[in-house]
C-alpha cells in the first residue's frame, strides 16, 4: 500500500472514530440526563429537601460526564485533524509536514485590540500555535509547554515571541483571548479576526481546522485542528515544527541551538 493509500485509510478510520465518539457522547448525555418527572408513587415518603438533593447529585454526575465526553471528543477531533493534515500533505506537498511552509504571514487583531502582522516582531523568532480557548486539553497543554520553554530561555527569552492564533473567532474575542493567554504568564500574543481573516492566515501554514458539532462541548461544538507548534526565524521564514506532545526540554534544546 502506498503512502497516499495509507493516508486515505487512516483518514477514513479517524473520521469513523470521531463520528462514533459523537454518537456515544450524545447518547450517554441523553441517557443520563437527570429526570424531573418523578411520579406520585416515587414521591411518597420523600421530603422536598431529599428530592432537591437527588437533583443536585444528578446534576453533578451529568456535569462530570459531560466534561469526560468533551475531552474524548476533543482527542478524537485532534486525531481527525492530524489525519486530514497527513492526507493534505500527501496530495501535493510532499511527506514533510513543514515542506510547504515558506513564511509566516498574518494581519489579525491581538488580545489588546491592536492590528498586528508578522512585521511587528522584527529580529525575533516566532513560536506560533493555532488553537482555541475552549480547547479541553491540547491547547492548554501546548501553551503550558511554551511557557516552560520561555522560562527556560532565561535572558534570551526576548529573542522569541510566542503567538497563539485562534481558529474559533466566533467565540474568541480579544478580551477572551487576553484572559486566556494571561494564565500562562509567558508574554503570549493572542490573535483573532474575522472567519475570513483566520482562514486567509491559516493558508500560510500546513494546518487544518474544522468546526465539529458535539453535544457534550460548550455551546454544542468543538474545533478539530492541527496540533503542531511552528517556529519561524527573524525573517518570518519557516525554521521548525514540533508535533503535539513534544517535551518542553526538547523544544528548548532546539531553540537554544538556533538563537
Amino acid at each position: 500500500m502506498g503512502i497516499s493509500d495509507e493516508a486515505t485509510v487512516s483518514l477514513a478510520l479517524a473520521e469513523v472514530y470521531l463520528k462514533l465518539c459523537h454518537g456515544v457522547a450524545d447518547g450517554l448525555v441523553r441517557a443520563n440526563h437527570p429526570r424531573r418527572d418523578l411520579n406520585l408513587q416515587q414521591l411518597e415518603g420523600v421530603g422536598h429537601g431529599e428530592i432537591e438533593n437527588r437533583h443536585r447529585m444528578d446534576d453533578v454526575r451529568l456535569s462530570a460526564l459531560r466534561r469526560t465526553l468533551w475531552i474524548l471528543v476533543g482527542i478524537a477531533a485532534v486525531t481527525f485533524a492530524g489525519m486530514k493534515l497527513v492526507a493534505k500533505i500527501d496530495e501535493g506537498q510532499g511527506s514533510n509536514p513543514s515542506a510547504s511552509v515558506a513564511r509566516a504571514a498574518f494581519e489579525l487583531t491581538d488580545h489588546r485590540g491592536r492590528i498586528r502582522t508578522e512585521r511587528d516582531f522584527p529580529g525575533r523568532w516566532l513560536l506560533i500555535f493555532f488553537g482555541f480557548t475552549n480547547c479541553p486539553d491540547v491547547c492548554p497543554t501546548t501553551l503550558a509547554e511554551v511557557a516552560a520553554v520561555m522560562e527556560g530561555l532565561g535572558s534570551t527569552a526576548d529573542k522569541v515571541q510566542p503567538v497563539f492564533i485562534t481558529i474559533d473567532p466566533e467565540r474568541d474575542t480579544p478580551a477572551s483571548l487576553g484572559e486566556y493567554v494571561s494564565h500562562f504568564e509567558a508574554d503570549i500574543v493572542g490573535l483573532t479576526g474575522t472567519p475570513k481573516q483566520i482562514a486567509d492566515s491559516s493558508k500560510t501554514f500546513p494546518i487544518f481546522y474544522e468546526r465539529i458539532e458535539a453535544a457534550a462541548a460548550p455551546d454544542g461544538y468543538t474545533m478539530a485542528h492541527t496540533s503542531h507548534l511552528f517556529l519561524f526565524d527573524p525573517d518570518a521564514s519557516f525554521a521548525a515544527s514540533w508535533p503535539y506532545g513534544t517535551p518542553a526540554e526538547e523544544i528548548l534544546a532546539d531553540l537554544r541551538e538556533r538563537i
